[in-house]
């Protein structure tokens, strides 16, 4: 009988770089991923029970916040590294970066590694559609967009492909940035007969005669972008800015005038618009509604609240949704980030030293 040992085929990690991710989205289409990957995110949803769930850790400082967002199953753990910084743009850096690992959760085995910076605008944009299927009035047309900065873009296509918005009413306080919001949606396609895009002087201006309002901004501090008195009835609220503590978008008279729901309720209560609210404030789950265990919507003229902070299982769902669809395109590139042993319980000797204590003897003389 031999005794030679077969080595084991090297495990390999799937890296998707940001140009990978880049290709993922110009060949399947921003429309198909942010369809898709709407349909994934909600369908995990409906799984809620099935994960275990935690609040994000994050780390603070005087220029912005880094946070870890871990979430499992019994088939897969994920997780997102994500940074939010103001102030990098001054830097030449983008405000949010991020990159997140997807593994089995019998083995721990990472499966994916994968930059999540493109990733995340397109998760984020593909929640609030999904939110507001379940919260806006179904005639909504006109959509008020508070904020044109890195997410500007995809919150708008999320809105006109899913919603079916066709009028986009923008404001911001760098005007470049709405124009540059405006430039980049013509050169994608979206004329004035597809998209009617008002480029606006004040926030005030933005909201009048809005059916949908989306705040994303990214000032570190406790803004209030738009006076209570501007919330019309029936509107829907998309406050998407508002994620760490200190940092909020809405009056919280705006939390008042209507009906509030969240993604994870333990982290939203830290870190979304109601931390401006005492620990008793009602809000609704939002998989309840996905799952019709709770309201949604009870009128026309009621005014709902999306306080979206980000939630990890919609990383999950994003993670899953880009290992797919490179594996279906043939992107990415196999990486052994994890050792290969001949014996698992053997990994000093893996490394094949043959003259370590001549190289200790020599070391201690000199």
């Amino acid at each position: 009988m031999s005794t030679h040992t077969t080595a084991p085929s090297p495990l390999k990690t799937l890296f998707l770089s940001s140009p990978d991710v880049m290709q993922i989205i110009r060949r399947l289409g921003v429309r198909s991923c942010l369809a898709d990957m709407a349909e994934m995110i909600q369908q995990d949803y409906l799984r809620w029970h099935d994960f275990d769930k935690s609040k994000r850790l994050a780390i603070y400082s005087d220029h912005g916040v880094i946070e870890l967002m871990p979430i499992a199953d019994a088939s897969h753990y994920s997780f997102k590294y994500v940074n939010g910084h103001p102030g990098n743009t001054r830097r030449g850096l983008p405000t949010v970066m991020a990159l997140g690992a997807l593994s089995d959760t019998d083995t721990g085995f990472v499966r994916m590694l994968s930059e999540l910076t493109f990733t995340t605008a397109l998760r984020t944009a593909a929640t609030s559609a999904m939110a507001a299927r379940a919260l806006a009035r179904p005639d909504s047309d006109c959509m008020a967009l508070i904020g044109s900065g890195a997410q500007g873009e995809f919150q708008a296509l999320a809105f006109y492909y899913l919603l079916g918005i066709r009028r986009l009413q923008v404001f911001d306080i760098d005007r470049a940035a709405a124009e540059k919001l405006e430039h980049n949606l013509r050169a994608a396609g979206l004329d004035k007969t597809c998209l009617d895009i008002v480029v606006c002087e004040s926030a005030e201006q933005a909201l009048h005669g809005a059916d949908i309002v989306t705040t994303a901004t990214a000032d570190q501090s406790q803004a209030r972008v738009f006076d209570a008195v501007r919330v019309e009835p029936g509107m829907h609220l998309n406050a998407v800015g508002g994620d760490s503590p200190g940092k909020t978008e809405l009056d919280p008279l705006v939390l008042q005038s209507g009906r509030v729901f969240v993604e994870f309720e333990p982290q939203t209560r830290i870190e979304g618009e109601i931390q401006q609210m005492p620990g008793n404030f009602p809000v609704t789950a939002l998989w309840q509604v996905l799952a019709g265990n709770a309201p949604g919507r009870q009128s026309a003229d009621q005014v709902t609240i999306f306080d979206s902070v980000g939630f990890a299982l919609e990383d999950f769902s994003a993670l899953r949704f880009m290992y797919d669809k490179a594996q279906e395109l043939g992107l990415g590139v196999p990486v052994s980030i994890m050792p290969t042993l001949s014996n698992p319980k053997d990994l000093f000797g893996s490394l094949g030293l043959r003259d370590i204590a001549t190289d200790a003897v020599s070391a201690a003389e000199q």
